[in-house]
């Protein structure tokens, strides 16, 4: 136990921000904005205080622990941990969230206190629900947590979207919600065949110890898997997530695809793997078969997109694929690089989602067709969209590179048949990456009305995009601080699933 509960206080933080924002009178509602800043900066200074307090040489899985009784005769507990894997995921989620807050200063009506007030306090109950659902250790816990990130997310988009936000909104949380039923069968499975008690559902507890058969074990990690494939999103049950990305705000797209997908990679690494290894190994061909059709299928849709929002959401398909691809090769270079991918893919989407969105603040427009030769009237925005968008193709140098080069290592080790076919991947993402900028930035100067000509990139804008774009450089140069993060927490799970890494083609002794 710690003497001050760092993950609980990242919990109450931002609550108590949303209680303060959605409390505020209607003659202060003006404070909405900077209050709901401030919260989520405390929240990240507690965030960067907890990687201060991690151990990376630590024997134990989770740190910075707290568990407390909750529902004991159900055997749920509040029981909150991270290893290396979860408390990137936190920092990266404290990281986003003042600079979407930031980026959506502008998204709503500041004559309409009422709905400036729920959108920030919405954004703040958010980021609380992705705290608690990266650092749960109790598996029901983590399922109260992620329900309960749909109801947020839900009005995020069904109050303030687009013109069809209504039907993304709906398609989201039916899409979420069969995923988390499927998965509340399993969870109830899991702790029937655990060792039950007043602890039973804690993830310590039931790691080794399900005692059911192996065909009841498989079906418990199918009801676990589909949950998070749903959530990732993977093909083929990806369908929910161009329409929610495109019709929700930039910044509700920035979180919903930077940080709560990651919610569904992160539980295959946390529960399918290691409370399933058996079942874990036996389905890795059909899932790695899945992954490589989600790179593939991803990128190829994004060429063919017109809506820039479509666009980026379908290179988050392929992405997520490549990531999905790295943690079921079940080797330690692919988990170290699916983990990496998991931060730097949550940086590169909020620079695209977030760029694109002040495109369309400017234009009025969605449509890549309606724009062309940007880059005469804003050059600052074109050369950041350029910058971000070559770290999304995973140009060396930039962070992208080091996690896409890792997870298809990684792969290639076990699976090289898997590793070939997706590097098609890489030539497709330069394809939508570059054309998707050849058609908006370059070209003649576009003709605009006498005084009417866009804005540059304002000083608000700039401190938006400079943490990201200085995330892509310090880790493009210098991943260490993740890797050594991460790898100990990959190395463990890979313990819990009861393999090595295969011994290299040329070593001494090896078949030649």
């Amino acid at each position: 136990m710690n003497s001050l509960p760092l993950l609980t206080l990242m919990l109450v933080v931002p609550l108590v921000g949303a209680v303060v924002v959605a409390a505020l009178p209607t003659g202060s509602a003006r404070l909405a904005k900077p209050v709901a800043l401030g919260f989520s900066l405390v929240t990240l200074l507690l965030a960067v205080v907890a990687w201060a307090r991690f151990d990376n040489g630590s024997t134990t899985q989770f740190q910075l622990a707290e568990v407390h009784a909750w529902i004991p005769q159900f055997g749920v507990s509040y029981a909150l941990g991270v290893d290396g894997i979860a408390l990137s995921l936190i920092v990266m989620a404290t990281i986003l969230t003042p600079v979407c807050l930031l980026a959506a200063w502008k998204d709503v009506d500041e004559e309409d206190h009422g709905r400036t007030k729920r959108y920030f306090a919405l954004m703040l109950v958010l980021e609380a629900f992705m705290v608690g659902v990266f650092a749960a250790t109790d598996v029901f816990l983590f399922y109260v947590f992620f329900e309960a990130m749909l109801i947020p997310v839900y009005f995020l988009i069904g109050l303030f979207g687009g013109p069809r936000r209504q039907y993304a909104a709906v398609k989201f949380l039916l899409f979420s919600l069969a995923g988390g039923l499927v998965m509340l069968v399993a969870v109830i499975a899991v702790y029937v065949a655990g060792p039950g008690g007043e602890q039973g559902f804690l993830v310590e507890s039931l790691t080794g110890n399900l005692d059911a058969s192996t065909g009841a074990l498989r079906w418990m990690f199918v009801g676990f898997f589909i949950a998070f494939a749903v959530k990732a999103p993977m093909w083929p049950v990806h369908t929910w997530l161009p329409d929610a990305a495109a019709e929700s705000r930039p910044a509700t797209a920035v979180l919903l695809v930077g940080v709560l997908d990651k919610v569904g990679t992160y539980g295959m690494i946390r529960f399918c793997l290691q409370l399933f290894p058996e079942a874990s190994q036996w389905a890795t061909p059909v899932v790695i078969t899945l992954a490589v059709i989600s790179v593939v299928y991803g990128a190829l849709l994004a060429i063919g997109q017109t809506d820039m929002m479509r666009l980026i959401a379908f290179t988050s398909i392929s992405h997520f694929g490549f990531i999905v691809l790295g943690i079921f090769a079940l080797t330690s270079v692919g988990g170290a690089g699916s983990t990496l991918y998991m931060v730097n893919h949550g940086f590169s989407t909020a620079g695209l989602f977030l760029l694109a969105g002040f495109l369309v603040s400017r234009r009025g427009s969605k449509r890549i067709p309606d724009y062309g030769g940007w880059q005469r009237v804003t050059p600052v925005l074109a050369g950041t969209f350029l910058v971000v968008g070559l770290s999304s193709l995973a140009l060396p140098g930039l962070s992208s590179f080091v996690s896409e080069f890792l997870v298809l290592q990684g792969t290639f080790m076990r699976y090289r048949w898997a590793a070939v076919i997706a590097a098609i991947g890489i030539v497709l993402a330069a394809l939508y990456i570059l054309l998707m900028y050849q058609r908006l930035m370059t070209g003649p100067r576009p003709h605009f009305a006498e005084g009417e000509a866009p804005p540059d990139l304002s000083m608000r804008e700039k401190l938006v995009v400079a943490p990201i774009i200085a995330s892509f450089l310090l880790l493009g140069f210098f991943p260490k601080p993740v890797l050594d993060l991460v790898n100990p927490a990959v190395d463990r799970t890979l313990q819990f699933v009861g393999v090595t890494d295969p011994a290299p083609a040329n070593a001494p002794g090896s078949a030649q």
